[in-house]
């Protein structure tokens, strides 16, 4: 027998009549109520159509329950291989990071207070130490993210006078950060020299004038220039600042510490300089992502003399950017973790290090667990992951993946994607491919869950 329909808009139910089904009981009234009136809407429009409506309105009134209830920032699962992946948060912090921020979230801290004396304490004492330490620099400071630090570097340095920076740095990087857009907001005057290619420190030295304020440097972040260039040296500009009594201030995008990187399989650091290496070449201030490499939580690090961070923070700006306690906490485990020399164990360190054969190994373990999934083919590939985030720009990192053939991969990426938790992997090769090198520690046993499920869904959905 048909479920009964309805056949005419004076037969919708009220909403006070769907608010009053024992089904809903449970929903907070207010998320009730939208529900209810979503679905009323929902099906007079359909009716209006021509549609066939259900008379029980009730399961499409929980449908949206579901969907407004839902939070928009869930646990997605990385199976990219792309490890600073910024459309998934760049960088997933280390379990006993999270552990710490889940400890001081739930309840009130000491992020100002001296709990020796009962005064009030310093809001950065338990992250500026450390920096200074690992870094090398006299003083330091931590904003909400590495834009804000170079901004307030500038607003506070270059005090509406002129920046000196080479053509080739004036770069662009994710959400249209743009450098000179950056100078502009700061306040100063964006004096370029040299050319897209070739800078020389001769090309600085010839534009200081009694109005120049700073000296920009500028990481090049996510793109790599070969062939025929030239760079001015930290050196080279850091005796041309001291001379003109300026900072020289470098934006070194990613930052790094705790020792270089050993990118397994490659045979390269990537380049990337240690942000110690880099105050030791005479920079003044170093500003620097607490995510990325470093592998901790969105935030702007600056490193540098006392004279020049001083400047910043007592800067009016400093308030506005300064990090909240959950973000201090997150930053003050990840560099203690550093600071211990226990870098390694942070998960973007760890995969970024990881050499081929592990990845191999992996996906082959992962494959077997895989083996018994119905209607797909897996087998084990060669392939690359990449740094992501505008990190270590053009270096390919050697891996395996798992490849899934036989049904429809486009699909498969959709369903995986919408389920709970969420699978991002890629598709090439009309192939559905998992890299392990980003899957955290017992992410391997819900992947496969997930794609049991998803593969029902695609076979059903044909």
């Amino acid at each position: 027998m048909d479920s009964p329909h309805l056949t005419a808009l004076s037969d919708l139910p009220s909403v006070n009549s769907l608010l009053e089904d024992g089904r809903l009981e449970a929903v907070p009234h207010a998320v009730a109520v939208r529900a209810a009136r979503a679905a009323v809407d929902k099906a007079r429009t359909r009716l209006r159509s021509g549609e066939e409506v259900a008379a029980d309105l009730v399961p499409r009134v929980l449908e949206f329950v579901h969907a407004l209830r839902a939070p928009h920032l869930r646990r997605v699962i990385n199976a990219t291989g792309v490890v600073v992946h910024t459309n998934l948060g760049r960088a997933p912090l280390a379990p006993e990071v999270a552990a710490r921020v889940a400890e001081v979230a739930g309840g009130y801290s000491n992020v100002e207070m001296e709990l020796s004396s009962g005064r009030r304490g310093g809001r950065l004492d338990g992250v500026t130490d450390r920096l200074c330490r690992l870094s090398g620099a006299a003083a330091a400071l931590a904003v909400n993210n590495n834009a804000a630090a170079v901004l307030l570097a500038l607003q506070a340095l270059a005090d509406k006078g002129e920046v000196v920076i080479s053509r080739g740095e004036l770069v662009e990087i994710g959400g249209s950060f743009r450098v000179p857009a950056i100078i502009s907001a700061g306040g100063a005057k964006m004096v370029e020299v040299g050319t897209t290619n070739r800078t020389r420190a001769s090309d600085y030295a010839a534009a200081i004038t009694p109005n120049t304020r700073v000296l920009l440097r500028v990481h090049p972040s996510n793109f790599r220039q070969e062939g025929f260039t030239e760079r001015a040296s930290r050196q080279e500009l850091a005796a041309l600042a001291r001379k003109a009594g300026i900072p020289l201030v470098e934006d070194l995008g990613s930052g790094l510490m705790g020792g270089r990187l050993s990118v397994a399989g490659t045979g390269s650091d990537g380049g990337e300089d240690p942000v110690d290496e880099v105050i030791a070449a005479g920079v003044d201030v170093v500003c620097f992502s607490g995510d990325k490499l470093l592998g901790g939580p969105q935030a702007g690090l600056i490193v540098g003399g006392s004279q020049w961070v001083d400047m910043m923070r007592v800067h009016p700006l400093y308030r506005a950017l300064r990090l909240d306690k959950v973000m201090l906490t997150a930053l003050e485990a990840t560099l203690r973790m550093i600071d211990e020399g226990r870098g390694a164990e942070i998960p973007t360190r760890s995969m970024l290090e990881r050499t081929p054969e592990e990845c191999g190994l992996a996906a082959k373990r992962l494959a077997q667990k895989m083996s018994a999934l119905d209607g797909v083919e897996v087998s084990v590939e060669e392939d690359v992951g990449w740094t992501g985030g505008g990190a270590l720009p053009g270096l390919a990192l050697p891996s395996a993946v798992v490849a899934l053939r036989g049904c429809n991969p486009e699909a498969l990426a959709r369903v995986l994607r919408g389920g709970t938790p969420s699978v991002v992997g890629r598709v090439a090769r009309d192939a559905f491919l998992v890299d392990p090198r980003t899957l955290l520690v017992g992410e391997d046993e819900l992947v496969v869950d997930r794609l049991q499920s998803a593969l029902a869904a695609v076979a059903v959905g044909g």
